[in-house]
């Protein structure tokens, strides 16, 4: 989290760590402060924690300097996941007007982008309720953002699918392609490689495919592009043997056809790569 926030402020300040506009101020920009983070339209708020964070490498980055002697304090107002309405104050700062300024567009960018993804993702969990479905998010990450990304899918109430490359197998149809479009040689193959405790997924993208990913020993099968009708009866063919997963396009308008199939999981690469940012803003008064 340190290193992503470091990374955004070093965007803003450049190799020598300087914000020209502030500095411009002059003494002004020594004055007590306080800066309100207001919402501004109806969403579900995720990022939060990263207010003290971002403040904190602000100050750190100018050792010695009126920041760093001057600390700035905060107080929450709201939570994360907490269902917001346009207006709300979610936290209020206290300190200079140069760390407040310095510190606002990184601290806005970061929980502008987490609560817009939440917010999308609570969309997709309440379109699906009261099936067994459950939303899922891809690796379809900002590069850099994947772990505050895949936190605010969390937050919204979905679940992370695989965090990145390493940490489980993804047959996909390029990987079974190498394989001369083999399912059951890719998976003994993985699985000789990998060992029992790594889980195998296999895409698929008709019901024969799914037999047999299902009868090589896959711990999990992708249902890609298929309609509504072709999941079902892969559904009712599996019969929970494996985790079933549809993915492949899906939107709000069709996500509860897709749940209503039965699936146990729905993947949804557009809570990351498509999610608008829930519009905040800081407002700075004298104190």
């Amino acid at each position: 989290m340190r290193e992503t926030i470091r990374a955004s402020l070093r965007e803003d300040l450049g190799p020598a760590w300087q914000d020209l506009s502030t500095e411009a101020l002059g003494a002004a920009r020594e004055r007590p402060a306080v800066g309100e983070v207001r919402v501004k339209a109806p969403g579900v708020l995720c990022g939060l924690d990263l207010v003290p964070e971002v403040v904190g490498v602000v100050e750190a980055a100018y050792p010695g300097s009126f920041r760093a002697a001057h600390p700035t304090t905060w107080e929450r107002l709201a939570r994360d996941g907490d269902a917001v309405a346009p207006g709300t104050v979610v936290a209020r700062l206290q300190g200079p007007v140069c760390t407040l300024l310095t510190a606002e567009r990184t601290l806005l960018n970061l929980l502008q982008r987490l609560s817009g993804v939440a917010t999308l993702t609570r969309r997709f969990v309440e379109a699906v309720a009261g099936t067994r479905a459950r939303i899922l998010d891809t690796r379809k990450t900002t590069p850099g953002l994947r772990a505050l990304e895949k936190a605010a899918v969390r937050t919204g109430g979905g679940v992370n699918h695989r965090f990145g490359l390493y940490d489980m197998i993804m047959l996909k149809d390029n990987h079974l392609t190498a394989m001369g479009g083999d399912i059951a040689a890719a998976v003994a193959e993985a699985r000789r490689r990998s060992g029992p405790a790594v889980r195998i997924e296999v895409e698929t993208s008709s019901l024969a495919q799914v037999q047999a990913a299902v009868g090589a020993g896959a711990d999990l099968v992708m249902l890609d592009n298929l309609p509504p009708e072709t999941m079902k009866q892969c559904v009712d063919w599996v019969a929970g043997r494996v985790p079933l997963e549809a993915s492949g396009g899906i939107t709000l308008e069709t996500v509860r056809r897709v749940a209503e199939t039965g699936v146990d999981y729905i993947s949804v690469g557009a809570l990351t790569h498509s999610a608008p940012a829930l519009d905040i803003s800081m407002k700075i008064r004298l104190a």
